[in-house]
């Protein structure tokens, strides 16, 4: 019996090691996710480590891990079977980043110079309370019935607001969220950084058809790129965007130091133009740049908040950069439901906040143009409806969109600014059911 028993642990212990060599890689991007994203929720948000691990890290494999944080160092840390353990360091005003080899700081420590000034306006113009205010002609209880239908628990929402006029028409938060609370945005980043380029272009530093200068570009076709083609996901560039497995994207966002290389260091697969391919890369490789236009990093840092996102009294926001100091502008930008409703309300009005032009009012044309190849979904660093993917909306609808079901979604014809946060996309989460639950409440 002993002998049986020994051979069992044996073949046990061979076997748990086959699959270990066999799946070790995954295993960094396992422990690198739940450390990071643990990080991020306890120190940005200020949620417990319970509520992270038993809702946002419990996905398939992300809930092989085990999670540990230590607030006095600002730290949290993650592992799987006790192996491949990883460490994200977190910094007020930066944010969290995985920590790669021996390092056990930022490769640079400034901090962005945040203004908050307090914006005497009601919401979603300023910080005093919404207004009070009934529609006679909206239907309440088709709204209230829409909200229901969206926090059914099996859909998985967080947090809901709807902006009709610009005004709170209803919002509904799930237990543990309210107005306040902080959410990734995950790819809803994409949409601040495309802005942000769209108000370098009004400030006449930068035109979206130059070209894209890199060294390393200058001797091959893709020294023909430019940032349109970049911010339209249609340079050509090799890239695999895949969270299913070891991929370019999932190795860039927990493995690497310097984000914004990696989109560069890839080569063309087809001319400008030719194919429309979703690239994380793409957006960081647009951070990076957006850097190198700065003279000093302090600037670039400040750029954000001082031009767009603390101007409209974004004050939540909080957009994480890597190791290297470029802002992760694929994927890392939090901010409150409200302050992502701002975002909205900032596109419905073409750039205009409370008499200030942010960017200019042709800027919402560009994004919202449908980008060839895309089928209608795609503009520049926007989501579209303009090929009716979702048949029951109107087809002006663009969005802000990021992993398990982040929205921010803007109606012109409705004069309407919807936000969806959760865990859950299609098919638990239905675009098109709610936005049109919610379009039957309105004139």
């Amino acid at each position: 019996m002993k002998k049986k028993i020994m051979r069992f642990a044996l073949i046990l212990v061979l076997f748990i090691g086959g699959i270990g060599i066999w799946q070790y890689p995954k295993l960094n991007l396992i422990s690198g996710y739940a450390a990071k994203n643990t990080a991020s929720t306890i120190f940005i948000a200020g949620r417990t480590l319970a509520s992270v691990s038993e809702n946002d890290n419990n996905v398939p494999l992300i809930e092989l891990a085990e999670s540990t944080y230590d607030p006095s160092k600002k730290t949290a840390g993650a592992k799987v079977f006790g192996l491949m353990e990883r460490t994200a360091i977190c910094t007020d005003g930066l944010g969290c980043v995985l920590v790669n080899g021996d390092m056990d700081s930022r490769m640079v420590m400034e901090v962005p110079m945040r203004v908050r000034n307090s914006i005497p306006l009601p919401y979603p113009h300023g910080h005093l309370p919404a207004r009070d205010t009934t529609f006679g002609e909206v239907n309440y209880t088709q709204l209230d019935l829409a909200l229901d239908h969206v926090f059914a628990d099996t859909v998985k929402t967080r947090t809901a607001l709807i902006l009709y006029k610009g005004q709170v028409l209803a919002e509904r938060y799930a237990d543990g969220f309210d107005q306040d609370t902080p959410i990734l945005g995950w790819s809803m980043t994409k949409s601040v950084l495309a802005t942000l380029y769209g108000i370098l272009e009004f400030q006449d530093k930068l035109q979206i058809a130059d070209i894209v200068d890199l060294p390393s570009w200058s001797e091959d076709d893709r020294k023909e790129i430019t940032f349109d083609h970049l911010l339209r996901m249609q340079s050509g560039l090799e890239w695999d965007e895949n969270y299913s497995t070891i991929s370019d994207v999932t190795k860039m966002l927990f493995m690497e130091s310097n984000m914004a290389t990696v989109q560069a260091n890839k080569p063309l697969v087809a001319q400008p133009t030719e194919v429309w391919n979703y690239s994380s890369g793409t957006s960081n490789l647009l951070s990076g740049l957006l850097k190198g236009s700065f003279s000093s990093y302090q600037n670039y840092l400040n750029f954000p908040y001082k031009a767009l996102i603390d101007r409209i009294g974004m004050h939540s926001m909080v957009i994480e950069t890597d190791l290297a100091g470029n802002f992760v502008g694929s994927s890392y930008a939090w901010a409150s439901t409200r302050d992502w409703g701002r975002f909205g309300q900032l596109y419905l009005q073409k750039g205009d906040w409370n008499g200030e032009q942010i960017f200019h009012p042709a800027w919402v044309s560009y994004v919202t143009e449908p980008t060839e190849h895309s089928d209608g979904v795609y503009g520049a660093h926007f989501w579209l409806n303009a090929g009716g993917k979702f048949p029951d909306v109107p087809r002006d609808m663009f969005s802000a969109n990021g992993y398990q079901g982040q929205h921010v979604f803007i109606i012109p014809s409705k004069d309407l600014v919807v936000v969806r946060t959760g865990l859950a996309e299609a098919p638990q989460f239905d675009t098109n059911l709610f936005l049109k639950e919610v379009i039957m409440a309105l004139p």
